[in-house]
């Protein structure tokens, strides 16, 4: 089951910006958020640990916990929701607006949605507004079209969550989830659970604590709205056509509809219930039945976006996925030296305990300002992986920095300093907005830079909220592959970064990548699974991936 560290951190997170945009004081506002991140990294769940045990959660804020968890809402939450509007709340979530513009523009210009933003700047009202100039307004006009296409949708480790929690809630003889989730789609529209069992499974389903509203109910389907806004729909299939369920279900449908092209010129019929000649079933049981009869081997869901994949499988060439079993370590994460929740200690017990061969510490550089960074820690870090290496003989520890790319390519710390890491990550973490040539060239930069070894999610895009940037990535991947720079695959699901079509154009130019999980506290770690999906639909091989590669291959690389 679930845990419920997100829901009551989500809590908390709104409660803070509801807070601030208030007049709330801006301590209090810092350390509702920081309790946030320290409930959602928790590793045991949070309904089930003393909330006065979670570092930095006090007792005021545990008590607003306790309330929580006890009724879904705290009261304080109940006042602020009653005095900032829904629609100035959702307000606040178009990117590069922010709770303050917000409230300014909802008290000062009564604007209390981004419907109504929208239309005041096209009655020309926020002209002669002080911050408001034309580029802005062309800004918030794109970032409330982007909030407008994501709120459909969610991303990819918010809907696994929920699938695995349906599915560890129904007791069904068979279920599983399919759909866009089962492709590994970085967002999802809605779910898909199939299941086989009887048919009060649809009364189990309905009775649930998720559901929030049934939208429609039957015999063989059921589709509700979950507490978190997400459609899910169930639906129960013979248990016979098992595999032609998870095919149909599973699409896409323009994968499907390749495939029903082949069967129509064999005269046969494909449907969800099997693979039919007249009334003789010739397969029905397994997805790999039905992709035999059709004269190709099993092709994986990650890979059913009619990409070349039904040709490639006609051909018996399809390529040997990289998997999450094929990684051996993890070569960007972070600890509480800088933005992380949990110590070095516990981070490398967490690693050594995934069977990791290596596994690399990457705290930020001193150049993110915001996380009080120097020489003299990241040296004293250094030292003390040095030690703890002593006690874990069988895992390689590697000693990185995650360093920030200047608006002109360049990174934090002289050549000489650098040398001395391990694994140096590069990243963008500020100018979002410079042109597609300054941003390109500034990417180019940094992969012409011998010490940067990987460049960390390099579209900085942020689902939901903030677009990744504008760039050449053919130019870029051109640079990546001639210098040997790998491109970073972050795996935490709100990143998705790269994303998987760019993974496969970036491969097209002979690039490596590594998955990493971007952990920020232990159960973070988990991310790679994302990952391993954004490669798989990018056609990755381990081959492709630099931390399969065994530990001297990877040293290698880094120059080590």
């Amino acid at each position: 089951m679930a845990r419920a560290n997100d829901d009551v951190a989500a809590a908390l997170e709104e409660y803070a910006d509801l807070f601030a945009m208030t007049g709330g004081d801006a301590f209090r506002v810092r350390s509702y958020q920081k309790a946030a991140k320290a409930i959602a990294g928790f590793p045991d769940d949070i309904a089930a640990t003393p909330v006065r045990s979670v570092p930095g959660v006090g007792e005021a804020i545990a008590k607003k916990v306790e309330e929580y968890l006890e009724r879904g809402s705290f009261r304080q939450l109940d006042d602020l929701r009653g005095k900032v509007p829904e629609g100035v709340r959702r307000l606040t979530r178009v990117p590069s607006l922010g709770p303050k513009k917000a409230v300014f523009l909802y008290q000062e210009l009564g604007i209390d949605s981004p419907e109504a933003l929208v239309k005041a700047i096209g009655e020309g009202r926020l002209k002669g507004v002080r911050g408001f100039g034309a580029k802005t307004e062309e800004n918030l006009l794109r970032g409330v079209e982007q909030l407008e296409r994501s709120s459909a949708r969610v991303h990819t480790g918010v809907a696994m969550d929920l699938a695995e929690r349906i599915i560890a809630s129904l007791p069904a003889e068979r279920i599983a989830y399919a759909g866009s989730l089962r492709r590994m789609k970085e967002t999802i529209g809605d779910v898909d659970i199939l299941a086989v069992g009887p048919e009060s499974l649809m009364d189990d389903f309905k009775a649930q604590p998720y559901v929030a509203e049934v939208i429609a109910s039957g015999e063989k389907k059921t589709s509700v709205r979950t507490t978190q806004g997400v459609q899910v729909d169930l639906r129960l299939i013979p248990a016979e056509s098992w595999g032609a369920g998870m095919l149909y279900f599973t699409g896409s449908k323009e994968h499907n509809v390749h495939l029903r092209e082949i069967t129509v010129k064999k005269g046969w019929k494909l449907s969800e219930y099997g693979l039919f000649e007249g009334e003789r079933v010739i397969a029905a049981a397994s997805e790999e039945d039905i992709y035999r009869a059709l004269g190709m081997e099993w092709i994986p869901p990650t890979l059913r976006e009619e990409g070349g994949e039904i040709a490639a499988a006609l051909r018996g060439e399809l390529p040997v996925l990289v998997t999450l079993e094929d990684l051996r370590g993890d070569l960007h994460t972070h600890t509480d030296l800088t933005d992380g929740i949990a110590s070095l200690e516990e981070m490398v017990a967490a690693a050594h305990a995934r069977g990791y061969s290596y596994y690399a510490v990457t705290d930020h550089a001193p150049d993110l300002t915001m996380q009080r960074m120097t020489l003299d820690k990241a040296l004293e870090q250094r030292e003390w992986i040095r030690r703890l290496q002593e006690k874990y003989p069988d895992m390689r520890l590697l000693h990185g920095t995650e360093l920030n790319i200047g608006p002109d390519g360049s990174v934090d710390w002289p050549e000489d300093v650098l040398a001395g890491f391990d694994v140096c990550v590069a990243s963008v973490h500020s100018h979002f907005t410079q042109s597609r040539e300054e941003m390109t060239r500034r990417f180019v930069a940094a992969c012409e830079n011998p010490h940067v070894h990987v460049i960390g999610h390099p579209t900085t895009r942020q689902i939901g909220k903030r677009p990744g940037v504008d760039a050449d990535w053919d130019e870029v991947f051109r640079a990546a592959a001639r210098t040997g720079t790998a491109m970073e695959i972050d795996s935490f699901p709100g990143r998705s970064d790269l994303p998987s079509d760019l993974v496969r154009l970036a491969r097209h130019h002979g690039v490596k990548f590594s998955i990493d999980s971007d952990a920020h506290a232990v159960p973070h770690l988990g991310n790679q699974r994302f990952g391993v999906g954004i490669a798989q639909r990018g056609w990755l091989t381990g081959d492709d991936v630099i931390n399969t590669w065994p530990l001297e291959r990877l040293l290698d690389f880094l120059g080590r």
